[in-house]
């Protein structure tokens, strides 16, 4: 069973930038789509960003142009480098992974926490 752990969170004043890592235990990482959810207090979970095996990008409208996406199959590591962060960033970031296309994202880490200050 793949496990993946997030790091890279943390305090940030508005306009700074953080990157969080996604690593993965397992052999089958580089046929995985990878995903960046977060959860923000009081709201639902929504998908932040998604890379498919093949580099096919997604980005919620939120956060176009600011956040980046990458996966670097060689370290089983999967990246979401934030850029101007806004206040309402502030979530708790979660990675995943979905095995196979039409596949539900069902492998997922722990959660990192990203605050950003105004």
């Amino acid at each position: 069973q793949v496990q993946l752990v997030e790091s890279g969170g943390g305090l940030v004043q508005a306009g700074g930038s953080l990157r969080l890592a996604c690593a993965a235990s397992g052999r089958t990482f580089s046929t995985y789509t990878m995903g960046w959810f977060r959860r923000a207090p009081g709201k639902q979970r929504e998908l932040v960003a998604r890379i498919t095996s093949g580099g096919t990008l997604y980005y919620v409208d939120s956060v176009k142009g600011r956040f980046t996406i990458s996966r670097d199959n060689a370290k089983n590591t999967a990246y979401l480098q934030m850029n101007s962060l806004k206040p309402e960033d502030t979530a708790i970031y979660y990675c995943a992974a979905r095995p196979a296309p039409g596949d539900p994202f069902n492998i997922w880490g722990q959660g990192t926490q990203v605050t950003v200050s105004s």
